[in-house]
């Protein structure tokens, strides 16, 4: 009787166990969803407390007399430039294969290492040259003989002995034996190497001993880059295809270099990618050896430029229900106020905005207290 009652309560214990665990999982979510509700409403009230606060003030006088600490600033003019910030690439215009000029041979000899400074027409590399000087030699002496041929029917027409059609048969054999040992030097020249331009040797991946053919499964064996013509290539997103044109001025910034660069758009793509749906762009860089292939660069191309307009800190804008606001300071009377003033707004870059129409280069701004103050509220002026 005991057991079954100690198994009762046990399984009375496990069942409750778990429907509390349901609860709790169910609970969380309960509250999760509270809490967003809760943010809505908090949003909408702020809204309608600002709105309430203003009321107030022309309802209410001694709420005049509440006044607040804030700090200004006296509206400017200044040049505003907005730019569209991408991420580059640092790209080189000569970058060259080196390949063989006749047919791929075995190396035998090399005159230069990775990472070696190489000029344009230096010998790079020997080729097996074996079977081109057996056949130099084998023209030469035939060309000897094609020739002692030749003088000898040289004499005799001289002595008006034989015919012409033999002279010029034995002149026509040692044409054709130099014209293909010149071939044959065209060819032998081949087996030399040399660089087609000035750079460093980024790739170096032969060995004597090995085949010449410029490029295996493993990628280019011999690859220079110029380093002395760079640029910086960007893949504009479409939507700017009408703000970005040849000449348009941008500033490239390297972050591992931690060094910017000033240029211009002197290549643009005339196609989209179709996958990407951006057009590319190249800019020059200046010659700087601390550059690298394929390094990442911050572009900041300028597609806006407004001179002596108004621009203030972006955070200054406040927005509600009738649209984008500050708060400037007005008199009135002999106090101080705080003066909602709807503003028309441009581009933003940097943290500043292009305030269009709604300041004035006489007003004031409140810069510190205007998250909480309202429209008509007394307040006084930090002048520290």
């Amino acid at each position: 009787m005991n057991k079954s009652i100690i198994i009762a309560a046990f399984t009375t214990i496990i069942v409750s166990c778990s429907n509390d665990e349901n609860k709790g999982s169910e609970g969380l979510t309960e509250k999760k969803a509270k809490l967003e509700s809760l943010k809505t409403e908090k949003a909408t009230l702020e809204i309608s407390i600002k709105k309430l606060e203003s009321e107030i003030v022309g309802l209410d006088p001694v709420s005049k007399e509440v006044s607040k600490l804030v700090a200004v600033a006296s509206v400017v003019k200044q040049d505003f430039t907005h730019f569209i910030e991408l991420q580059g690439r640092v790209d080189v215009s000569d970058v060259v294969i080196v390949t063989p000029r006749g047919m791929p041979s075995q190396v035998k000899e090399i005159f230069f290492k990775k990472g070696d400074a190489v000029s344009k027409g230096q010998l790079l590399l020997k080729l097996d040259d074996a079977i081109v000087s057996q056949q130099l030699e084998a023209l030469n002496t035939q060309l000897l003989f094609a020739k002692n041929i030749y003088e000898r029917q040289q004499n005799l027409w001289n002595q008006n002995i034989g015919t012409e059609v033999q002279l010029i048969s034995s002149k026509n054999s040692v044409d054709a034996i130099e014209k293909q040992i010149a071939t044959a030097k065209e060819s032998w020249k081949t087996t030399f190497v040399y660089a087609p331009i000035s750079g460093i040797a980024e790739d170096v991946n032969i060995k004597v001993g090995e085949i010449f053919i410029g490029a295996n499964g493993l990628g280019p064996q011999i690859r220079i880059i110029n380093n002395s013509n760079m640029k910086v290539v960007t893949d504009i997103p479409e939507t700017y295809a009408a703000r970005v044109k040849k000449g348009t001025v941008v500033q490239v910034v390297i972050p591992d270099l931690n060094k910017s660069y000033s240029s211009t758009i002197n290549i643009v793509g005339a196609s989209i990618n179709i996958n990407t749906r951006t057009f590319s762009t190249e800019s020059k860089l200046p010659s700087d050896a601390s550059l690298r292939l394929n390094q990442i660069a911050i572009v900041k191309i300028k597609d806006y430029f407004a001179p002596n307009v108004i621009s203030i800190p972006i955070n200054f804008i406040q927005t509600d229900e009738n649209g984008k606001h500050v708060f400037i300071v007005e008199q009135s009377g002999e106090k101080l106020i705080a003066k909602k003033r709807m503003v028309f707004v441009g581009e933003s870059f940097g943290g500043m905005i292009e305030v269009k129409t709604g300041l004035n280069t006489n007003d004031k701004i409140i810069t510190e207290g205007y998250q909480t103050v309202y429209d008509g509220q007394t307040i006084t002026v930090n002048n520290k």
